[in-house]
């Protein structure tokens, strides 16, 4: 059957009438589908956010007779990326009977358990709070979401009166509840007293609605939220200016990027107090709209209503009382005045703690913002790792948009902070932070890996993002980046990596690439000096242009990237480290090698004087020596190999088996065997070492340190 293309102005209309009919007479996957759709347009819900469901006729596994079975989002998923996988399926006919056994809304939580004496599917996800809100409503086919447009409707004072007059009583209304058993039932009970309704609107939390097929609940979705966003942009048009106007312009592009690279390493340090954080920054137009106003000062501190929102940012931002234009340059005298901005954040989160914890709540967790607002500037986020800072970020603006509609068509009205407390501090929410696994060993750790395009730079980022961190790739080679990137996005999702050519020898470069990365993630507190190249050539031959290249690449790149990291690691306050991929070469003395074994020679001291002024910031500075790297290196192309094979009377071919025979493991070096030396150093069990060498050359007892 085909659906007439409907057209909307507000919300997206996604559905592809033959991707659906492949999927007819399958009620799951069409409600898949559906999910899919939805979750595709963030104007409708945010990451994470919402659920659906269907109902449908399965066969018992053990008797054979049909019976009916929910599917519906399973706990922690997202509606847009959602698998069938992603599904519980339960016994309608046992959710339904648990309703004998519910002892009120004192004993909500213990409910939870018992959701799992419903389980059609033993292989399905574990169901969510959200659950009996599906199981009690009788349709087909139910939508729960969180558009902004109707949660601005549902956080207006007049909320209730405007969703009677805006639908004319086809939309329901129930009170601000948290989520759970006895939810479900107020949607029942306001379904029972309004027969009839396509959906019902949540106090300050989101929107149901549903439909007998997969195709009507999800027209009947769209419909409804655009009609709501339809009636807030007529008040938006009537209105003029939002948040009572603006009282300040925002600073130009360019003088926003330049602040926010300035001050985001130093709010890195401070929302780093407890555990190490990865941030984000963003100057939406939204988010200026919001901090440039002149009610700034009276919303921001409501805080945000939906419980999507606020656990995702904490119940509200900090504001910064920073001018715009403010000098940054002095990082102690940044560091000082903004030091009591956060003492009072943390102790005003704390009094809410204390003021609202009940005997059995969960132990106070970090005080820190999570949303901070630079007026004139922009948003920053910070979070565990760069995926939850930005998502953090999304649903910010989200609250933004509800705000400003609930502003436009009457007042915003927030969470009452004891009911924001009980969602925070739930322990059913506590038992799903408990569940999650438990962070890796370089997670919150950014790290700069030079010459990482290709080799050895490439293997140690990779290392690196498998044990959690975020990676700032770079290359000179332009194509060699964008291939890495596009490699390292495939392999770890775009919130892990940036990219940015960097020229060692060149500081304006090593500056837009250390900027490209403060704006990605906050800063950056784990440097590899990777970057090298080699000519082997005898004295004789050895040109003023080889020796300059040589030292400029290698001594001076190495001296340029530490000293622009090591102070932006000052700026954030809690150390770092260096690391040195340096040479057997630093310590052997060879043949045909007077430029390059000099040159390593001096990387190694430098690594060592380093160490030795950077310890008292915590910044540790170590040394890995390789040897005969050779698979995937660029010093290995051009004319080093051929060099290095007539010094040996060798040919090319025979070098790496020429190299493993020299040691005394007999063992061909591989970039992976440098990443995990960089690992070793940085992973958790070496953070009292600074000043070190660790040789990775398979033993040349020639370049034993000691």
């Amino acid at each position: 059957m085909s659906n007439p293309k409907r057209t909307f102005k507000h919300v997206s209309y996604l559905w592809d009438d033959e991707a659906a009919a492949r999927l007819e007479g399958d009620e799951v996957a069409l409600l898949v589908y559906r999910s899919n759709l939805l979750g595709a347009d963030l104007r409708l819900t945010n990451y994470g956010g919402g659920n659906t469901s269907c109902k449908v006729m399965a066969a018992d596994p053990l008797t054979g007779a049909q019976t009916e079975v929910m599917w519906v989002k399973g706990s922690g998923g997202d509606l847009g990326t959602m698998k069938r996988n992603g599904l519980a399926a339960l016994y309608m006919d046992r959710l339904l009977n648990l309703k004998n056994v519910y002892r009120g809304i004192e004993h909500e939580d213990e409910m939870v358990g018992l959701f799992n004496h419903c389980i059609y599917d033993l292989d399905s996800k574990a169901p969510s709070i959200d659950t009996p809100l599906h199981g009690m409503l009788p349709f087909k086919h139910i939508d729960h979401l969180h558009p902004d447009a109707a949660i601005a409707i549902a956080a207006a004072k007049d909320g209730r009166r405007i969703t009677q007059e805006l639908f004319g009583g086809t939309i329901g209304w129930v009170d601000w509840q948290r989520p759970g058993f006895d939810l479900g039932l107020q949607l029942r009970r306001c379904l029972d007293e309004n027969p009839g309704i396509r959906g019902i609107m949540l106090g300050s939390h989101g929107l149901f609605t549903w439909g007998d097929t997969a195709y009507e609940s999800y027209i009947n979705t769209l419909e409804v939220i655009e009609k709501c966003a339809e009636y807030l942009q007529e008040h938006f048009d009537r209105q003029g200016q939002p948040f009572g106007g603006q009282r300040m312009d925002a600073l130009p592009e360019a003088d926003r990027r330049r602040q926010a690279i300035a001050l985001a390493p130093v709010l890195r340090g401070f929302c780093s107090s407890k555990q190490r954080m990865v941030g984000h920054f963003t100057d939406d137009a939204r988010v200026l709209e919001f901090i440039d106003s002149n009610d700034i000062d009276r919303l921001a501190p409501m805080g945000t209503s939906c419980p999507d929102h606020f656990l995702r940012t904490k119940i509200a931002p900090l504001v910064l009382n920073l001018a715009p234009a403010a000098d940054l340059s002095d990082a102690k005298q940044l560091k000082d005045t903004l030091a009591p901005l956060f003492e009072t954040y943390r102790a005003g989160y704390t009094e809410y703690y204390e003021t609202c914890k009940h005997p059995n709540s969960p132990a106070l967790r970090d005080p820190n913002p999570v949303v901070i607002l630079y007026p004139g500037v922009g948003m920053f986020t910070f979070a565990k790792d760069k995926q939850t800072a930005r998502v953090a970020a999304e649903f910010y603006i989200n609250a933004i948009n509800v705000m400003k509609g609930a502003e436009a068509i009457s007042a915003y009205t927030s969470l009452p902070r004891q009911e924001a407390f009980n969602i925070e501090y739930w322990l059913l929410e506590e038992a799903k932070l408990q569940r999650m696994p438990k962070p890796k060993a370089l997670s919150g750790r950014v790290a700069l890996v030079t010459g990482s395009g290709g080799g050895i730079g490439k293997a140690i980022a990779r290392r690196f993002a498998e044990e959690g961190a975020c990676v700032i790739l770079n290359d000179l080679n332009d194509e060699r980046l964008a291939e890495a990137k596009a490699e390292f996005v495939k392999l770890f999702g775009r919130d892990v990596v940036a990219a940015a050519k960097l020229d060692v020898s060149d500081a304006s470069t090593i500056d837009s690439a250390v900027a490209e990365g403060i704006l990605a993630f906050g800063g950056v507190d784990l440097v590899v000096n990777n970057a090298g190249l080699s000519i082997s050539k005898t004295i004789e031959d050895h040109t003023e242009n080889d020796w300059d290249i040589l030292y400029d690449v290698l001594v001076k790149g190495q001296f340029l990237v530490t000293q622009r990291t090591a102070a932006v690691m000052r700026q954030q306050g809690f150390g770092g480290d260096v690391i040195n991929i340096v040479s057997k070469n630093a310590l052997v003395s060879g043949p045909n090698n007077a430029g390059y074994g000099s040159a390593k020679a001096a990387q190694l001291h430098l690594a060592r004087l380093n160490a030795a002024e950077l310890g008292k910031d915590k910044i540790r500075v170590n040394v890995v020596n390789p040897d005969a790297v050779i698979a995937g290196s660029n010093i290995w192309s051009g004319g080093w190999a051929e060099g290095r094979a007539k010094a040996y009377g060798i040919t090319i071919e025979q070098l790496p088996a020429y190299y493993a025979g020299r040691t005394l493991l007999g063992e061909i070096i591989l970039p992976e065997d440098i990443a995990n030396a960089c690992y070793a150093i940085v992973g958790g069990l070496m953070n009292k070492s600074t000043g070190n060498v660790i040789n990775v050359d398979g033993g040349v007892a020639a370049a034993f340190v000691r």
